[in-house]
Parts: structure tokens; C-alpha cells; sequence
């Protein structure tokens, strides 16, 4: 299965192949919504907006000298159309008596809020939106995708047309304004004090820059509305949990409505593009059809792309009730136990946790389960790996889906194993790290997986300072070390990770690859592409070899988690899986996770028989 908005596919959509350019159209129209929606604050331009956007790539599609710069060079269309409305547009009047009503859909922070049932300080970054100036707002739509993982931050400066050094710059402004509007939401959400009620006495109630930098200065100087800074999050882990806001149903793309004939003969101008991968401006359309009749006008561009924009929704979540995060049951008589994380991003993980235990030696252990001497096992690969814990049949799938290695957050297989397959320890987090596991990881093998998501709250919650006052004991094990594996983020300069390695260098520690966690919230074909740019993007910036040791499809929001269909996991459990295998810098990887014993992405059933994402993976390596 090709994923679209690789080379090969866009290629596909020029040479005119049946379907390609239907799924390019699907993939990308969530992601541009997005950029847009964000960028223009939810203006009630922004259908028409994103709808000249996606006929503007259509058009010039064919054009398109480079396809493996495909995304970016949307995002340069998306975000000069965002610019040539900010030109052209004057501010909207406001009926000052609505707006402090809930009104759903008003705005694209509203409408995010809604359909993805945000609580929280996520809902507070939402409305904090409002409170941006319309340049800082272009590069939060960016920026956004950034941290879910939907874009790299190469393409960001590029769709920003600026220097990388001027695009972290405007990154970290922005991030400061945003802020800053955050206090101001939770400062106008209090009852308001005396004094607070003479700086806005004169307010006319519409957000903006002027009245934001009035109330985060008088929170500064009072005692009850600086209650508004305490307990701010990082606003990069806020973001990266918030999925893609899902095309609404009522979107103007979807109601093509009857084509006019006059516009069939309609010459329109085609893109005119040099060999670079982005587009020359895009003089203005004579007369603005709808996009199905330009579509239908352009012999690129098929009947069949209205199916594709309207599959585009069919394929996007619809609004659910968050569901319960699952709890994997607890290895029996170990000190690890298994909990669920919370977190979310293209980069965030339901992993494991450890108990304040500081040794991994028990009073009783599991039996040994090995493989049945009936089980065929896979072709074996040394790349492919599965994280696991304990469960009915565990032998037996281990030895059945071909992984090479294995490993289960803990310092010991803790009765796991399988022939030939290699067990691969950890030091979980900094309670952990304590003479007596170390010397059991010693007598595991020469590989040790350092701390596992210490940017996470809910999992090893490590600082960086921590974590690498505590490096020299996991590096005097003399094991090949691979770095703490972070949640999200992993190429972020000035991110947890960076910052780690950065401290290491300093300090002469060793790192000998970097284990990183993806989790998509995509559940379409455009994961594989999403997680290969992530990989691409953590390699190039630090140039080590890399294990990705948790990986699967989840989607956070709203409290809850939300799992791709079994289509769905099986589609890119084998297509994801192959890529990986492909990699010449990737290691090693590992699905989690082996067990489905329990409702989410696991591979094998109970007594070791694999569902059919488990035969996708299998048949991999």
C-alpha cells in the first residue's frame, strides 16, 4: 500500500493513476483545514480558504518538479492563501453581547474545543488562541502540526519562508504570547477583584494584544489574579495531545452541488513551477469557481476527486465518548506493575510503570513459558521487536511473530522467552537504578534501554539534570546504551532529548543510540509517511543510530483513548513495519505490543494466536 504524499504516489497522481490522486486529496485535506483553521482564528473565510488552497495543488500537481517535497509544497500554497486573506480582509464587526456565550463552532477554538471534547488547560491553550496577533497565529498553525507530528520543522520554515534561525525566533514569541493569553483566559475565568474590574472596565470584549498585555500585567502585580500563572504546563506537551480537529460534516468541499457548464471550458492558469520544491506566487483566479467545477474542469483532476474529499471525512474520527484508557494486567509476584499513560502525540505512549521497589529480586517468579514444540515460528528478523508482559500464550506468540528481540521494561524477561529471541533490559526510571538491578541487567546481555519517557509526569518524570546525574551508573555497566526514550519530541532543539544529549556531550557520557516512542493519531494510509518523517527528522538533527522501541496508533483526546479499526491496525502494522526494515540508520523497533488481551494494538490473542494486525507484523522480516 503506498502512503500518499510519498514520491512514488504523487507520482502516481501525475501520471493520472486510477485512485492516487483521490488519496493525496483525502490524506491532505484534514491537514490543511487545520493550518488554515488556526492560522485565520476559524474566520468565516477559512472553507473558502482551504478550498483554494486544494484547488491551487491540484492544479499544479502536475508541475510538481520534486514529489518528494509534496507536503511542504502545500503548506507554502495553504499558508500564502492565509497571507493573501490577511491582505485583503478588514475585521469583521462583533456583537459585543455574545461573546461570552457558549456558542460551539463560533471559532475554530470553539469548534476544536467541541468536537474534541478538551478539558483542561487543553481547552484553556484553545481559547488562549484567541488572544495571538494574526502573524503569531500563522506560525502556531505550523507549529501545531509540528508537535502532533504531522510536519518537521524544516518544513515549517520553509511554509514560513524564513532562515531556521528566524523561525525558532518567531517559535518561541509565539509560544510566549500564547502564554500569556493563557493566563488572561484563567484571569477573566475567576471573579473578578476590584482592580481587575478598572483595567477592563472600558473593554469592548473582542481578545486582542493591547488588553492581554493590560490583564497579564495586572496579574502580575496581584495576589489573587496571579493565581492565573500557577501550575502552567508546557505548552508543547499540552499541544502535542490535542489531535487534528476533524473536517466538519457541513464543510463546503463536501456539497459540490450542480456543476455550471459555462465553467467546463473555463481556462483557468496552471501553476508555472521551477525544479525547487516550492511554488512561484499564484497570481489570483479570475473568477473563483467552486473547486468541483474547476475540478471538473481540469483533466487532471477526475470526477472521482469529489469522491475522494468526501472519503477524506468518512475516514476522519467522528465525536465519541472518551473511552477508558486500558489497563494491562500485572505480572504476577514481580515488582513491576503495568498502568496506562495519558498522554498523547506522534510521539506519546500507553506504557508501563515501575513500583518504588528498588530491586527486581522476588520471593516467587513465573514459570518459564517457552514456545510449544508445535509452534512454526515466522522468519525470524534481528530488527523487528515487540514490547510485552506477561499473558496466556506468551511463549508460544513470541516465538510465533518472528521478532528478534524483545524486551518488557524491566530488568529481568521475568519468565518470558522464547528461542532465539533476545531479551533486552531497562533501567525504568531513578528508583530503579540501584545497585542490585544493575548488576541483574549485567547478566541479561551487552544492551541496556535507559529511562523510559522521563518527560512524562505519569512515567520515569525525570529532569534532565537527574537523568544525567544518575547516566554514569547505567554507563558503568560497560552495556551498549541506548538514551532515555522520550514520549514526543525527539527533534525538537531545546527539547527534552536535545537538552539530555547536549548535557551529555558536555560531561563525556555515553550514548550509543537513541530510543525514541510514536504514537499517530492518523489512522489513514499517511501514518506510515508521518512516522518515517519523524525518524528521518531525529537522525539527521543528532546523526546516531536509532531503536524505536514503542510505536503503535493511539489518539488522545478529551480524557480518554481512541483505537484505529482492526483494518485499520492490520494496514499499518505490515505497511509501517516493512518501511522500518527498510531504514538503513533504524536498528531496531518494536510494536506495542505483543499481548491483546486487553482492548487496543495488540498482536496476539490469549493462548498466542495472532488477530490480524499480529499476521500483518507477522509476515514482516
Amino acid at each position: 500500500m503506498r502512503t500518499p504524499g510519498d514520491a512514488e504516489a504523487v507520482r502516481a497522481a501525475q501520471r493520472g493513476e486510477p485512485g492516487a490522486l483521490d488519496a493525496l486529496v483525502a490524506a491532505y485535506l484534514p491537514l490543511v483545514y487545520n493550518v488554515v483553521g488556526h492560522a485565520l482564528g476559524g474566520h468565516p473565510d477559512t472553507d473558502d480558504v482551504v478550498q483554494e488552497t486544494m484547488l491551487r495543488a491540484v492544479d499544479g500537481l502536475s508541475g510538481l518538479a520534486r514529489p518528494e517535497s509534496f507536503r511542504s509544497w502545500l503548506l507554502v500554497i495553504a499558508m500564502n492563501q492565509v497571507r493573501d486573506h490577511h491582505r485583503r480582509s478588514r475585521p469583521l464587526p462583533v456583537d459585543h453581547e455574545v461573546l461570552d456565550r457558549a456558542d460551539p463552532g463560533a471559532d475554530f477554538a470553539d469548534l476544536a474545543i467541541t468536537r474534541l471534547q478538551l478539558t483542561g488547560q487543553r481547552r484553556e491553550v484553545l481559547a488562549a488562541t484567541r488572544w495571538i496577533g494574526d502573524d503569531e497565529r500563522e506560525v502556531l498553525s505550523l507549529w501545531w502540526l509540528e508537535q502532533v507530528g504531522r510536519i518537521t520543522r524544516a518544513e515549517l520554515v520553509r511554509a514560513l519562508d524564513l532562515t531556521p534561525q528566524h523561525a525558532a525566533v518567531r517559535v518561541q514569541r509565539m509560544k510566549a504570547q500564547l502564554d500569556a493569553a493563557r493566563v488572561v483566559v484563567r484571569v477573566l475565568a475567576m471573579p473578578r477583584c476590584g482592580e481587575l474590574a478598572e483595567v477592563v472596565a472600558d473593554w469592548d470584549g473582542r481578545p486582542g494584544a493591547l488588553w492581554r498585555k493590560r490583564i497579564v500585567r495586572h496579574a502580575r502585580e496581584c495576589r489573587r489574579c496571579g493565581r492565573g500563572f500557577d501550575d502552567l504546563a508546557a505548552v508543547d506537551g499540552l499541544v502535542a495531545r490535542i489531535p487534528l480537529v476533524p473536517v466538519p460534516a457541513g464543510f463546503g468541499l463536501l456539497d459540490p452541488g450542480p456543476v455550471d457548464p459555462d465553467l467546463a471550458d473555463l481556462d483557468l492558469p496552471n501553476l508555472d513551477l521551477p525544479n525547487l520544491d516550492l511554488p512561484k506566487p499564484v497570481a489570483a483566479h479570475p473568477v473563483k469557481p467552486s473547486f468541483w467545477a474547476h475540478a471538473a474542469a481540469k483533466p487532471l483532476v477526475a470526477a472521482a476527486t469529489v469522491a475522494a474529499v468526501v472519503g477524506a471525512v468518512a475516514l476522519l474520527p467522528t465525536e465519541q465518548a472518551p473511552r477508558p484508557v486500558p489497563v494491562a494486567a500485572p505480572i504476577t509476584a514481580t515488582t513491576t506493575t503495568l498502568v496506562p499513560a495519558t498522554a498523547s502525540s506522534p510521539t506519546t505512549t500507553t506504557t508501563t510503570t515501575t513500583t518504588a521497589s528498588t530491586s527486581t529480586t522476588t520471593t516467587t517468579t513465573p514459570p518459564v513459558v517457552a514456545a510449544p514444540p508445535d509452534a512454526l515460528p515466522a522468519t525470524r528478523s534481528t530488527k523487528k521487536g515487540v514490547s510485552t508482559w506477561h499473558f496466556d500464550g506468551v511463549g508460544r506468540a513470541l516465538s510465533d511473530v518472528g521478532a528478534g528481540w524483545f524486551y518488557n521494561w524491566a530488568t529481568t524477561p521475568e519468565g518470558v522467552q522464547a528461542p532465539g529471541v533476545e531479551y533486552v533490559p531497562m533501567i525504568w526510571g531513578a528508583k530503579t537504578a540501584t545497585p542490585a538491578n544493575l548488576e541483574a541487567v549485567r547478566r541479561q546481555g551487552g544492551t541496556l534501554l535507559g529511562f523510559n519517557e522521563p518527560d512524562l509526569a505519569e512515567q520515569a518524570n525525570m529532569s534532565v539534570e537527574q537523568a544525567l546525574e544518575l547516566w554514569p551508573r547505567l554507563q558503568a555497566t560497560g552495556m551498549r546504551l541506548g538514551s532515555p526514550a522520550v514520549a514526543y519530541g525527539g527533534d525538537r532543539p531545546g527539547g527534552w532529548l536535545d537538552r539530555f544529549l547536549a548535557g551529555a556531550r558536555e560531561r563525556g557520557l555515553k550514548v550509543d543510540f537513541i530510543a525514541l516512542h510514536w504514537y499517530g493519531s492518523d489512522f489513514g494510509p499517511a501514518a506510515v509517511g508521518h512516522l518515517k518523517s519523524y525518524l528521518d527528522a531525529v537522525h539527521a538533527r543528532y546523526g546516531l543510530p536509532i531503536w524505536l522501541t514503542e510505536y503503535s496508533l493511539m489518539d488522545f483526546s478529551g480524557g480518554g483513548v481512541r483505537y484505529p479499526g482492526a483494518r485499520e491496525l492490520a494496514d499499518f502494522a505490515g505497511a509501517s513495519s516493512r518501511m522500518l526494515e527498510g531504514l538503513p540508520y533504524l536498528e531496531r523497533y518494536a510494536w506495542f505490543a505483543l499481548p491483546a488481551d486487553k482492548p487496543g494494538t495488540g498482536l496476539y490473542a490469549p493462548g498466542g494466536t495472532p488477530n490480524a494486525a499480529g499476521s500483518a507484523y507477522r509476515a514482516t522480516g
